[in-house]
């Protein structure tokens, strides 16, 4: 059992009576921002040490509770271990810390004490000659007791993270690239916003599939700091999204097959857009639709465009490669959640960017043939993968 440990009791420096914890990033309070990565991580239980109880902090909390999960607001160590699960292992986010999944994913299966540790930085504390504490640790239960026994004026964090060094916890360096993707301490609104993209976009570079790593990710880290620096919402994004998709299956469907796929790639890119910032932003139904419309726009403009070519050619063949690549992509999608799926499994975007280059070169078949195989070779895998899955 994973419980995370996060701290709200830092004040903003550059807003006045403010806490660190509830500094916006992109469109969610930075301790909300931690929660998640936690949850993801698989914590079921998350406990915030305060100081005072902000409206900003008390709305957070509240949001978090919606989650499913078990949330406490405690003042001190031994409501900390008065919460805890004795057999959970305790990962505990510093004050102010942006981070990434990586990092996270990093220190959460550690059997002893870990921290994960720096050479510099000056937000953090110095655990050593040549060491000071990078913002996360994972601990047992039993640190926090020993932190209970001291006396009652000792600053919490300090003397965990003292009982922690102490006890002999194993270091873990912070890889260098880890910072330049926006981990770090910060409680600077300005300087914490500029992490918070970095760490965003940093995980969109994570993600497995091509079209995110190689596509996506580069057009959010130049799309997302006006976008969030502007406040736009993402159902402005998605609504963009769906009139492209719109227009371009329309395009199709009387006979402009360039220019409506054209406007389908458009349209899949706003929605891509505007998933990420409702990531960003904690807007989970949003999400869920941005999640079904994509692989409905791509399967519409498919059979459309299959349909179309089928008819100007006279032939039935188009339209069965575009069924044959419908049903495919769906089986695989299905598929998906249950195997690893390596670099260069067919997502729904893909399609689109085979078919639109065939399209404008005038030769339609040999994308919808080319969409058709890339669909049957990725469900192929997927079906080989579950079998060895089964029989392993």
């Amino acid at each position: 059992m994973l419980a995370g440990l996060l701290f709200a009791t830092a004040d903003a420096s550059d807003r006045q009576d403010t806490l660190a914890a509830t500094l916006p990033v992109g469109g969610v309070t930075l301790i909300e921002f931690q929660a998640r990565l936690l949850i993801a991580a698989g914590a079921s239980q998350i406990i915030v040490v305060v100081s005072r109880l902000t409206p900003e902090l008390l709305g957070a909390i509240n949001r978090l509770s919606r989650r499913g999960i078990a949330v406490d607001a405690v003042r001190g160590p031994a409501e900390v271990l008065a919460k805890l699960h004795p057999l959970a292992r305790v990962m505990w986010l510093a004050d102010g810390l942006m981070t990434t999944s990586v990092m996270i994913e990093a220190m959460r299966d550690r059997d002893h004490d870990t921290l994960l540790v720096a050479q510099t930085g000056d937000e953090l504390e110095r655990i050593g000659p040549s060491a000071v504490w990078a913002g996360i640790a994972t601990i047992d239960p039993q640190r926090i007791a020993d932190v209970v026994k001291l006396p009652a004026d000792y600053d919490f964090a300090s003397s965990l993270l003292r009982v922690i060094a102490q006890r002999g916890a194993e270091q873990l360096p912070l890889p260098e690239t880890a910072v330049r993707e926006g981990h770090g301490v910060q409680r600077d609104s300005h300087a914490l916003a500029a992490k918070g993209r970095a760490a965003l976009v940093a995980a969109l570079g994570t993600r497995t599939n091509w079209v995110d790593r190689f596509l996506v990710a580069p057009l959010a880290k130049l799309a997302l700091p006006p976008l969030v620096a502007r406040g736009v919402p993402p159902i402005a994004l998605a609504g963009l999204g769906g009139v492209f998709g719109v227009s371009g299956l329309a395009a199709i469907a009387i006979g402009w097959p360039a220019s409506g796929m054209a406007a389908i790639v458009v349209a899949l890119a706003f929605l891509a857009l505007a998933d990420v910032l409702a990531w960003l932003r904690d807007e989970r139904a949003l999400g869920r639709a941005l999640r079904w419309s994509t692989p409905a726009a791509v399967a519409l403009a498919t059979l459309l465009l299959g349909q179309r070519v089928g008819f100007l050619a006279a032939s039935a063949t188009p339209p069965l490669l575009a069924l044959t690549t419908v049903l495919a992509g769906a089986l695989a999608e299905r598929a998906a959640g249950a195997v690893t799926r390596p670099w260069w499994w067919a997502v729904p975007a893909a399609y689109p960017l085979i078919l639109l280059p065939a399209v404008l070169i005038g030769y339609p078949v040999w994308g919808l043939a080319a969409a058709a195989s890339y669909a049957a070779v990725t469900l192929g895998f997927g079906v080989e993968a579950l079998r060895a899955r089964i029989s392993g």
